[in-house]
């Protein structure tokens, strides 16, 4: 069962990742024959300066792959709540994993603590939520995936950078066409995009390559990097839970909002175990399921982790877990109002963008639009505005 759930993450990690990987662009119209699309991507690789026998030989593995369109349109596990979702994915197992692995592999990690600043529990957490420590990488054969994906009309300009991408690193000796990895080309141990491997990619076992499926030291010196890159600053902390008052001001949680950890500490709120990990920073209140939850302090280094990933609950869980392998005890649930059901949440947000709110696409997922329409609807009608959709909320409108 665990190997099914790391799998079904490459659901999650591949169009977020893509949509904060850096710019998009569209080099070749989508659409169309495939064959004739693959002749015009070939020959955008060649003005690029690639030369003509590795883009021969690179655009002659590429197929027509339908299963990585059927992937790209399935998004069920983005409907599970926090608490759901921390349980499907944190096993006892998987703590055990992580700990063993910190210990197997303690001097690349400490070289990378020492180097970067990254700290092993989010490497780690990271590293098992995208493949289960490198048991499960994908299957689906990496250049017919970008091709397919920068082929169909849907997102093609997220897509078309990482083939390019991916023929320079081919070129190179880095990759090679029959790689396998996600089905959005993400590739190796902790799950990189071609362009990000090209950018931040780093040798970290001394053999010339990059090597991101079998070797652990360059996956989890890349990784390490790329976070540096994203902005994670070095002995910082990113995430703590806490306490919070009955009278806080709901409006102010969440990532958007913002104040110095003093300042929330006036106002109540605690943390639920030692003392504050950030004391001298700001940070934001996060509750994934409401005021009745769960609650945590993000601290900045928190918000560097949307730009591995996207998704709202992805994040939370995987910087929850971090803590967890760092020593951190298991979470206070609380007593949440339950999730809505995938038909009521449609419900709401068609009652939301009836009022005008930009809810995005009407699909029953608790997204950033739909979680801000919930606080500004709450606000209207009197309600605490933790922005967790209720019951009596759906009622109410």
């Amino acid at each position: 069962m665990r190997f099914i759930l790391a799998a079904t993450l490459f659901l999650i990690s591949t169009s977020a990742a893509l949509a904060a990987g850096g710019e998009g662009k569209l080099y070749v119209q989508c659409g169309g024959g495939f064959g004739n699309f693959v002749a015009k991507m070939k020959a955008e690789g060649l003005r690029q300066g690639i030369s003509q026998s590795a883009a021969d030989r690179f655009f002659a593995a590429a197929r027509l792959d339908k299963k990585v369109l059927a992937a790209d349109r399935r998004q069920g596990i983005f409907k599970s709540s926090f608490i759901d979702f921390t349980r499907k994915l944190i096993s006892q197992n998987r703590i055990n994993s992580g700990r063993s692995n910190s210990k197997k592999f303690n001097s690349i990690f400490s070289a990378i603590e020492r180097d970067l600043g990254v700290p092993r529990g989010i490497l780690l957490s990271f590293w098992a939520f995208e493949t289960d420590y490198g048991a499960v990488q994908g299957n689906f054969n990496t250049v017919s995936a970008l091709m397919t994906l920068s082929h169909d009309c849907r997102r093609p300009e997220l897509f078309q950078p990482q083939v390019f991408a991916a023929l320079k690193l081919y070129e190179q000796g880095n990759m090679s066409t029959d790689v396998t990895g996600a089905w959005a080309g993400e590739i190796g141990m902790v799950q990189m995009l071609p362009k990000d491997i090209l950018e931040r990619g780093i040798d970290g076992d001394g053999d010339g390559r990059i090597t991101l499926k079998t070797s652990t030291a360059d996956a989890l010196f890349s990784g390490a990097n790329m976070l540096r890159g994203f902005g994670w600053q070095p002995g910082q902390p990113w995430l703590q839970e806490v306490v919070l008052p009955g009278n806080l001001p709901w409006e102010d949680t969440g990532i958007a909002s913002t104040k110095p950890v003093s300042q929330w500490a006036s106002l109540g709120v605690k943390p639920r175990s030692g003392t504050w990990e950030g004391s001298s920073l700001s940070g934001s209140i996060v509750i994934p399921m409401g005021r009745k939850g769960p609650a945590f302090m993000a601290y900045p280094n928190y918000q560097t982790l949307f730009e591995w990933n996207q998704s709202f609950v992805y994040v939370a869980t995987a910087a929850y877990f971090a803590t967890r392998l760092s020593g951190a005890p298991i979470y206070d649930a609380g007593n949440p109002d339950p999730l809505l059901s995938d038909g009521q949440m449609k419900a709401l947000q068609q009652k939301l963008a009836a009022r005008g709110h930009n809810v995005g696409k009407i699909d029953g997922i608790l997204g950033a639009g739909t979680r801000a329409a919930v606080r500004a609807e709450q606000l209207r009608l009197g309600l605490p505005a933790d922005a967790w959709p209720t019951r009596e909320l759906l009622q109410l409108l």
